[in-house]
């Protein structure tokens, strides 16, 4: 099979999801699994297999990129700073090129996410762009003049390992983080965050997305929702005192 397509894949903490595009950039599959977050050998196995199915069904083979949580160390190769922690110290890049027979290129998904914003998302045009993602983790990515802001260690963008700004005396000194420090803007602002401060101050075990659809009906689920949105602005206003960018996405 020749290289007819191009394979993305977004490795999260809770789902991977794999995209299939043709030569014009049109879509042709995306599928989606469940992500075997604390086994690095069963991610290797997800990401392998998500790859050879896809060139299955469609009957070509594809050149490959990886958006993941962490990024590759530039003195090492080794990925770091993930939540999903078994990828750490791991050698992602090398042991999927073993697997799969082909270059494989992997970047940190926030990076990947503002990239596409300021190239022809919300942000197109944008000088300066902050492009946020919020999950299972708290990342961003940042992009200047069209390129990604990498850093000299990689890591330009990761405000989540920030301590939350400002803190009230009832959030120092804020929810332990897996970094190994307390507080981090991501114990707060992360979908498992906005879920354990609400069962810590309702005592009701919700998921984000039904704390937030139930909080025009529901005292409690807005009071959860708006400590995170006052939160989540003190956050980005160190980032716009620090960074000033034209655009936060």
């Amino acid at each position: 099979m020749a290289d007819a397509l191009l394979l993305g894949i977004d490795l999260g903490g809770t789902k991977t999801e794999i995209i299939a595009l043709d030569a014009n950039g049109e879509e042709l599959l995306r599928e989606r699994r469940a992500t075997p977050a604390h086994d690095y050998a069963a991610i290797l196995d997800t990401l392998a297999a998500m790859v050879a199915e896809a060139e299955r069904k469609l009957g070509a083979r594809g050149t490959l990129g990886i958006g993941t949580p962490g990024a590759l160390s530039p003195a090492s190769g080794l990925l770091r700073n993930a939540n999903t922690v078994c990828l750490n110290g791991k050698p992602l890049k090398t042991d999927l090129e073993a697997r799969l027979a082909r270059p494989v290129r992997i970047a940190n998904d926030a990076n990947c996410f503002a990239l596409s914003e300021a190239s022809d998302g919300a942000a197109s045009g944008a000088e300066v762009v902050f492009g946020v993602i919020i999950g299972t983790g708290t990342g961003a990515g940042i992009v200047v003049d069209g390129r990604v802001l990498n850093g000299r260690n990689a890591i330009a963008g990761e405000w989540g390992h920030n301590p939350l700004p400002w803190p009230n005396d009832d959030e120092r000194p804020g929810p332990d983080c897996y970094c190994g420090r307390h507080g981090c803007i991501e114990t707060w602002l992360s979908g498992p965050g906005m879920r354990r401060d609400h069962e810590h101050i309702a005592g009701e075990p919700l998921e984000p997305a039904r704390i937030v659809a139930g909080a025009p009906n529901d005292a409690a689920r807005a009071a959860t929702l708006d400590r995170y949105i006052d939160r989540l602005a003190r956050s980005l206003a160190h980032v716009i005192n620090l960074l000033d960018p034209d655009v936060i996405v």
